[in-house]
């Protein structure tokens, strides 16, 4: 059975989200826990409200709506977010939270009722592009990082996390992990090429890729440009010029799936006739063997210190997040596929490379992730699009499945998740 799903509603949502901290020429800025995310937060809450959900904001800033079941426990939790990078699209993290309420508003609509509860989450600073660690408030609802030290946090703008969630007025009381999840389910873009490219409409995830975020400092000594030779310099622009090289190296010696990424690099004092005294830059590694991804982060504490000896700096590191590969529940995943199936939808299973809230939840539950395609693989860009007839495939499974799991009353009950 599936919901009576209208993808003209969830489309109209998407766009009416996407004007709040939209950019000139297209695409969204809603840095987590800025002004503009505490608007695309209160339009949410509000659409929440309106269909009558039962809403809910812990301490961390998490947001639930929960449509109750006719019988107690935990619910159906459907879920992502809707932070951005700075300059991002109107679908990734968006797709999954509005399709979530889309869901609700088809059950509404078909006047179905469901044994168990069914909830739409809102989870705070997935993307991890203002506040570090990724994926912080579901990690924080799953208990993997503890409150306190979560509030502490500081924003690359230098404000305290805490600080910012009651300056935005999304500090709230409700009982940290109150909300709990029998299953976990999040519809999302693919956010890369794979799909378009082998014209599959849904991808079934298998599982999230590791993912470990490192800052490397490095200190040099300023002077002329012009007349200091090469031989006597304490060059950190070029430690890290070198740095940043060797990263696409190690990725391409260990090959395969291993992807080496340098995102960040700010020198100081940043003119262009002084030597840099101070660079700080940002490696991404990513592989879904936790083995393959210690190798990486072992060649890079190599590379950065053999780098620092030969240019004469001095060199620190420190982690910024450091998540192990997750494989989503089989039983879950094998659910989603046959749904696909069902419905007539090519599909492939695959990884995800990119991290989600999904895998902090498989931490206390059954999680699985619904893909659809990219158009041309973009995200994290303005350009990021999803043709209407992808996202209404990718929100039948969804819907298809969520329903099953939460039982429609008028069938035998539910198997235990």
């Amino acid at each position: 059975m599936i919901p009576p799903v209208d993808i003209a509603r969830l489309s109209a949502r998407l766009a009416a989200l996407g004007r709040v901290g939209a950019l000139d020429g297209g695409g969204v800025s809603r840095l987590a826990l800025t002004a503009a995310d505490g608007a695309g937060r209160a339009l949410v809450v509000e659409w929440m409200r309106a269909a009558e959900l039962e809403v809910v904001v812990d301490p961390i800033g998490n947001i639930f709506a929960t449509r109750p079941g006719i019988e107690p426990g935990p619910s159906v939790m459907i879920g992502s977010h809707i932070d951005t990078v700075a300059t991002g699209g109107l679908y990734d993290g968006n797709l999954g939270v509005l399709a979530g309420l889309e869901v609700l508003a088809a059950l509404d609509d078909g006047a179905i009722a469901t044994r168990r509860p069914v909830t739409v989450a809102v989870f705070t600073n997935e993307e991890g592009a203002r506040f570090q660690p990724d994926m912080l408030g579901s990690l924080v609802h799953v208990g993997g990082l503890d409150l306190a030290a979560a509030l502490e946090v500081r924003s690359i703008d230098g404000t305290r996390l805490g600080d910012d969630l009651e300056r935005i007025g999304f500090a709230g009381t409700a009982p940290l992990g109150g909300v709990t999840a029998a299953a976990y389910l999040e519809l999302h873009i693919e956010q890369g090429p794979v799909l378009e490219a082998e014209g599959v409409e849904i991808g079934v995830v298998e599982g999230v890729q590791g993912i470990s975020w490192t800052e490397v400092t490095l200190g040099g000594r300023s002077s002329h440009a012009g007349c200091t030779p090469m031989r006597l310099r304490h060059d950190a622009g070029l430690a890290a010029a070198r740095i940043a090289a060797g990263v696409g190296e190690i990725a391409r010696a260990i090959g395969g799936d291993m992807v080496g990424t340098v995102g960040s690099l700010r020198l100081k004092p940043d003119l262009v006739n002084v030597i840099a005294q101070t660079a700080v830059m940002t490696v991404d590694l990513r592989h879904p063997d936790e083995a393959t991804l210690v190798e990486a982060e072992g060649r890079l504490a190599g590379l950065v210190a053999r780098v620092a000896a030969e240019e004469r700096v001095d060199a620190a590191t420190r982690s910024l997040a450091r998540f192990a590969p997750v494989a989503f529940d089989p039983a879950l995943v094998a659910r989603v596929e046959a749904t696909a199936a069902r419905l007539g939808h090519s599909h492939r299973r695959m990884p995800s490379g990119a991290g989600h809230d999904a895998q902090m939840l498989a931490r206390v539950c059954p999680a699985a992730m619904i893909f659809v395609p990219s158009v041309d693989g973009l995200s994290h860009n303005v350009r990021e699009h999803t043709d209407p007839a992808d996202l209404a495939r990718g929100l039948g499974v969804l819907a298809t499945l969520a329903l099953e799991l939460a039982g429609p009353v008028d069938a035998p009950k539910p198997e235990e998740i």
